[in-house]
């Protein structure tokens, strides 16, 4: 099993960390496109967003506000639609965000730290350096797993070693337990789906609109069957015209409530995902 770490890169303007850009979206799906492709029949690949040097996914390719959990299940929804074994960083399946520190008093990581001093000698401002730690710190994974809305999220007694995030009361595990809509039981839905379709265990991957900015549409095929994922991965609606798909398509899975049965031409909601499956 193969770990990559480019497609964490996208958001790196000529290499740069420590900056604010916008992802790169072509550059992201070229990546996994490259890997689907080359490693199918040949290798196997480990799917995953965030780990404990990353930002948090939701907060770096989705959205923080209105949209967070929309955007937390369609990005669950691209990578668990693709061949290798999926890894679930704690927290993601909540919908975690950054935890939007104010202070570099905040952060316990010697690279931030060490950043923050070095820049702020060059003159950069501590405001904007502040900005870039609350989008690119190694500490926005690292916060402790809130439980529930008490006391320091349920995670400890005492004293936790770094804060929380700002919003763990709204954002916790009893909280995505008692709402049947959340991030958490999309997740469940996903696993079941792996486990029952081995189509996503074998199947090839095609890339349907390899150019497009904002949407990442892929087609897999295995053995008769045919899985076609579309996301948008804006906050603003993407018309889609995809080719025609004759024969029977069933909806899988989507996360909003109401969308067409099939694959064909449509305007794709702020984060939208949906899964159709013929076969």
């Amino acid at each position: 099993m193969t770990f990559n770490f480019h497609h964490l890169k996208v958001d790196y303007p000529g290499g740069e960390k420590w900056t604010l850009a916008r992802p790169d979206y072509v550059a992201l799906k070229a990546l996994f496109r490259h890997w689907q492709q080359g490693m199918h029949n040949r290798a196997w690949n480990a799917l995953f967003w965030c780990n404990h040097d990353q930002p948090r996914i939701v907060s770096r390719f989705g959205d923080e506000g209105e949209y967070r959990v929309t955007a937390a299940k369609m990005l669950a929804m691209v990578l668990h639609g693709m061949q290798g074994t999926p890894y679930i960083y704690q927290g993601e399946e909540i919908g975690m965000t950054n935890p939007h520190f104010s202070s570099i008093s905040d952060y316990r990581d010697v690279e931030s730290h060490n950043m923050f001093i070095e820049r702020a000698a060059q003159g950069q401002s501590p405001d904007e350096l502040l900005a870039i730690l609350a989008s690119k710190s190694r500490d926005n994974s690292r916060t402790p797993m809130p439980w529930h809305a008490g006391e320091n999220g349920g995670f400890s007694d005492g004293e936790p070693w770094i804060g929380l995030g700002d919003n763990y009361q709204e954002i916790n595990v009893e909280a995505a337990l008692a709402d049947p809509d959340s991030v958490f039981y999309a997740y469940q839905q996903l696993i079941t789906l792996r486990k029952t379709l081995p189509l996503l265990t074998w199947g090839d991957y095609e890339d349907l609109l390899p150019e497009h900015p904002s949407l990442w549409c892929y087609r897999r095929q295995w053995q008769g069957q045919t899985l076609v994922v579309a996301a948008n991965l804006s906050r603003e609606l993407q018309a889609w015209q995809p080719a025609e798909a004759p024969g029977e398509w069933k909806m899988i899975i989507s996360n909003y409530a109401e969308t067409t049965p099939r694959p064909t031409g449509l305007t794709l909601r702020p984060f939208e995902a949906i899964w159709w499956l013929q076969g």
